[in-house]
């Protein structure tokens, strides 16, 4: 989907995990060759929420059946109260190990 692409968008954010903690606003992306732009890179949940909610944005209904970080079926659950927000992705996986074929570097 990316094959001759000069840039891609992601709503990617540090806070998502430990191996986004250093992410950039914008970077190069070398497995694609083209910009990557993260423009919600330092959003928090709490500013991305209310926007959502000042903004009227549309929203996958999921979220609020607790499933905060959604992907394919088999690799996605609900998650309990208190656990981190990607606690419901690849949860058989490392922290270190839980970025999907797009996103690794």
């Amino acid at each position: 989907a990316l094959k001759n692409k000069k840039a891609w968008i992601t709503g990617m954010r540090q806070e998502q995990s430990q191996t986004r903690l250093a992410l950039k606003e914008e970077e190069f992306d070398e497995a694609h060759q083209s910009q990557k732009l993260n423009p919600l890179s330092s959003w928090s949940e709490v500013e991305i929420w209310a926007y959502i909610k000042m903004h009227d944005v549309p929203y996958n209904a999921l979220h609020d059946q607790f499933y905060p970080s959604i992907g394919c079926a088999p690799c996605t659950r609900a998650i309990s109260a208190g656990e981190d927000i990607r606690a419901g992705r690849w949860w058989w996986e490392d922290p270190q190990n839980k970025e999907c074929g797009l996103h690794v570097k």
